[in-house]
């Protein structure tokens, strides 16, 4: 396949370079950046993508934050690949202080009691979950008993909550990147513009100058050998 890596990654090394990219964050954000900056859409629409990449990144579903943006793009009518790389705000940097953001927000409209520091316990409640999940799935083909109590205190404790907390922050912050996005974007496409006026402009004098030295070219010639055969 011509886009395959001659260098195969093993999982260790997929899982670190999720963590923190070899470039480092710093190089992937500007990457990113760059082909924001570079896409074929208007302004508005790249700016509305990227505060919808934003907010899904401020939602629990882990996975499934791109399906997420993309439909917050369609419906607000931004562009999907914009929103796509709004999500990259949720990264391992920012993970913990979202989750713990949404979490807070969410209980205090809930008006339930957070935790706070509670890692410990919110990892065994994830863990419980997860456990769940495979007893569960496991009971469809053996006889073991489907016990749903971690999942139901998962939800009732972490995901609820969770996706309740995002949707204010989540807006704030999508509202605050697209109104930050929008003139960066709109200066960086007209200055790209001028750019490729000004190398347009410059082929074009070259193509003149060089059609005029080409007709100029038989001129000179016919006179010179009009006046050597005067001489002769």
């Amino acid at each position: 396949m011509v886009f395959k890596r001659r260098d195969r990654r093993s999982p260790v090394q997929i899982a670190s370079d999720f963590v923190y990219p070899r470039g480092g964050w710093t190089r992937a954000f500007h990457y990113v950046k760059h082909r924001v900056r570079r896409l074929p859409d208007t302004p508005d629409r790249i700016a509305r993508g990227i505060g919808a990449g934003v907010f899904a990144a401020f939602t629990p579903f882990y996975g499934l934050h791109f399906l997420v943006a993309a439909i917050g793009a369609r419906l607000i009518k931004g562009n999907i690949l914009a929103a796509l790389s709004g999500t990259f705000f949720g990264n391992p940097l920012t993970y913990v202080p979202i989750g713990v953001i949404c979490l807070q927000t969410g209980h205090f409209l809930l008006g339930t009691e957070y935790e706070e520091g509670d890692t410990q316990g919110l990892m065994g409640k994830f863990a419980s979950a997860l456990g769940d999940l495979k007893n569960n799935f496991l009971a469809l083909f053996t006889d073991r008993v489907a016990d749903w109590h971690g999942l139901s205190q998962f939800y009732d404790d972490v995901f609820y909550p969770y996706m309740i907390g995002g949707i204010i922050p989540g807006l704030v912050a999508g509202v605050i990147c697209y109104y930050l996005s929008l003139p960066l974007i709109l200066t960086y496409q007209q200055r790209r513009r001028a750019r490729i006026k000004a190398k347009f402009d410059e082929i074009k004098r070259l193509a003149e100058d060089s059609a005029a030295v080409s007709s100029a070219e038989p001129l000179g010639s016919g006179q010179n050998m009009q006046k050597e055969s005067r001489d002769v």
